[in-house]
């Protein structure tokens, strides 16, 4: 077989005819003639981002689809409460106190004699405000505190760690019966308050680590070494790398947040009367349980399917950003 030969630097080859061949012009109209492989996932052939990437695969998981529309169909009712349920939770008829589903009210009446159908309804205004404003409350504060933490260090760290110690210690439901028995209001904002006041420290641990992690990838000490600031290395380069398991970590946290609501109010320090309430309205259920069960079940049930709606959300949201799960 004959050999190739060398001029000025490229490969000669001696073609059947005696001819020769340039092999670098030939390599080159070999790869512009080959055909195409498959494309990629993402467009023009490109992958895709983390975050389309669990998009695609949130949108494709039954679990997150029915939590998505039960907690969509939860907002709008909260809302909109007149859509499904006209009448006003307040107007109780004593003449009507405990009775069973009847038409028009086909949930029964409750010890007031008020409909037990609207004022569950009209509960989810009061659950899914509470839930959502604490969750972003505490997923503020703690990301703030916990992402500086977890970027400075050492002074900064040593302080987060031991107030976080402080706030841990403190019993969520005992704290909620020494700090709202003395609260008068009875509007949300002080349950708020209560929850991202000791809901803050478990948000911001886990910033921390997040921060304390992705601070210490290549690109982060790349951009650094050519002179980006410390704004600037946490706003682009650390936050969007570690906010994943704090949205994880806070979407899971909503429904328990909408169960310690219920929890204080079912206690008396929480919500009081005459806010609408499913704790409030489980309370003052449970004393006939025996005798008129309906009056329990309905807004008990209301609150189960919600936070289990969050906590499967949060599960779905968690599967989809983990990378160690694909």
């Amino acid at each position: 077989m004959p050999e190739a030969q060398y001029d000025g630097g490229r490969a000669i080859a001696p073609t059947g005819g005696g001819g020769a061949m340039d092999l670098a012009t030939a390599e080159g109209e070999t790869l512009e003639n080959a055909p195409a492989g498959p494309p990629g996932p993402g467009p023009a052939g490109r992958p895709r981002s983390l975050r389309s990437d669990a998009w695609h695969d949130l949108r494709s998981n039954p679990v997150f689809v029915v939590a998505a529309l039960v907690i969509l169909f939860l907002v709008v009712i909260s809302i909109w409460p007149q859509l499904i349920a006209p009448g006003n939770p307040l107007d109780c008829d004593l003449a009507k106190a405990q009775q069973g589903s009847q038409p028009g009210h086909p949930f029964g009446f409750d010890g007031q004699g008020c409909d037990v159908y609207t004022r569950t309804v009209h509960g989810a205004r009061t659950s899914v405000t509470v839930g959502v404003c604490a969750t972003l409350g505490v997923a503020l504060l703690g990301s703030v505190l916990g992402g500086l933490a977890g970027f400075f260090g050492r002074a900064p760290d040593a302080l987060l760690s031991r107030l976080t110690d402080v706030f841990f210690a403190i019993p969520v439901v005992l704290g909620g019966l020494v700090l709202l028995s003395v609260v008068t209001s009875n509007t949300v904002w002080p349950v708020i308050g209560f929850m991202v006041l000791l809901g803050w420290p478990q948000i911001s641990r886990i910033a921390r680590g997040s921060v304390i992690t992705v601070k210490q990838n290549d690109y982060v000490q790349a951009a650094r070494a050519l002179g980006a600031s410390s704004a600037r290395l946490l706003l682009k380069h650390v936050l969007p790398n570690a906010v994943a398991p704090v949205i994880v970590v806070a979407t899971i946290a909503l429904g328990t947040y909408i169960s310690l609501e219920a929890t204080l109010s079912y206690l008396g320090v929480g919500l009081r009367p005459p806010t609408v309430s499913w704790g409030i309205d489980i309370s003052a259920a449970s004393p006939y349980i025996r005798n008129a069960p309906h009056m329990l079940l309905w807004p008990a049930g209301a609150l189960a399917v919600t936070v289990l709606a969050f906590i499967m959300l949060g599960d779905a949201v968690r599967d989809a950003l983990d990378p160690k799960l694909r």
